[in-house]
């Protein structure tokens, strides 16, 4: 990959990283309240996933999602060794990492090639993509189910978080944290863990508030990542059910948006950041991750208009994940525990 050649400080319209909101962890490490998502792999080349990480950095971003599962960490890596090679230094960047369902009896290995395509000595954030070891081939239908799967089975979860746990001692990894989760499952899971996890990511977006588990998460100490949190606009068409809403077409949304002379996506960005989880926004388009950063920085909600907000939570789940039922005639719901327990075999 080609990496732009850019003065480090040459962008007028950058924003100061010092500026940016940070999250205290349990740790006491801060982490930036806003990141940049890298899942484009299936609409965005690897090369321009990583040329827009590089070009994110240098206007503000710190905060970098990634995932092996995304297929593009080799071409990030690149990214990170020119930012580097140009006076960055490792400790500026929190990088998050995912070990994908596939490697859940190889938590190690998959970290550790993680490290190596990122060009990175150690991980800021690594976590355990899904709790299910389920996974398909790249691209398939919803339909689709692998012979194999399985239900959560919290026995075999907690093999798999042994190694997480392992990760920390050897100092590969400075936080653990779980993703895709249910309060079911995090209980269990709070009961056995020797070293807790510091965050779940979860989608979180106006339409999907979570407000249940988004305060079980923050009081006992677990910050929550929210993924799609403008409601994912480019999501794969496969994803897409009839009764998907979009939470930036919500008209309380787009009158604050309209108000304040913004996009509704800003606004949206605003309110997860003011609200309290950690939004990881995705866009290749330089005007857009610039204004989702400057959202993070921009004068808040005023009470009223956040009020407003929690009203207009429709409980839309975007993010379904048919593909990791484990059986044939099988609700989506039943991958989410919703009924307050976890559905069985």
């Amino acid at each position: 990959m080609e990496t732009p050649h850019l003065d480090l400080h040459s962008a007028a319209d950058e924003v100061d990283p010092a500026s940016v909101p940070q999250r205290k962890l349990a740790s006491g490490a801060r982490m930036p309240a806003i990141g940049l998502g890298t899942f484009g792999s299936d609409h965005v080349s690897s090369q321009k996933v990583a040329a827009t990480v590089y070009e994110a950095i240098l206007t503000g971003y710190r905060h970098i999602d990634c995932a092996s599962v995304y297929g593009n960490e080799a071409e990030i890596g690149q990214s990170f060794a020119a930012l580097f090679a140009q006076g960055f230094h490792r400790e500026e960047l929190w990088v998050t990492s995912k070990v994908w369902n596939n490697c859940h009896d190889d938590v190690i290995g998959s970290c550790q090639r993680s490290l190596a395509n990122l060009r990175l000595e150690y991980l800021d954030l690594f976590l355990i993509h899904w709790p299910f070891p389920n996974h398909h081939p790249p691209g398939c239908d919803v339909s689709a189910r692998n012979p194999h799967a399985v239900p959560y089975i919290h026995e075999n979860y907690m093999r798999t978080w042994r190694q997480m746990e392992e990760l920390v001692d050897r100092g590969l990894v400075r936080h653990i944290g779980t993703s895709n989760m249910t309060i079911p499952k995090m209980k269990l899971l709070l009961r056995d863990a020797r070293i807790r996890p510091a965050l779940n990511e979860m989608e979180l977006h106006p339409h999907f508030q979570q407000p249940e588990f988004f305060s079980y998460l923050k009081e006992r100490g677990i910050e929550p990542i929210g993924y799609s949190p403008i409601g994912s606009p480019a999501r794969p068409e496969r994803d897409r059910t009839q009764e998907d809403t979009s939470p930036t077409e919500d008209p309380v949304i787009r009158a604050i948006a309209a108000k304040r002379g913004v996009h509704p996506a800003v606004i949206c960005v605003r309110w997860a950041v003011q609200r309290g989880q950690t939004p990881i926004p995705f866009s290749t388009t330089r005007s857009n991750y610039l204004a989702n950063l400057r959202a993070a920085v921009s004068e808040p909600l005023s009470e009223e208009e956040m009020k407003a907000i929690t009203t207009i939570d429709r409980n839309c789940r975007l993010i379904k994940g048919q593909v990791f039922l484990w059986k044939d005639n099988q609700s989506w719901k039943d991958l989410w525990d919703v009924n307050g327990v976890i559905t069985p075999a």
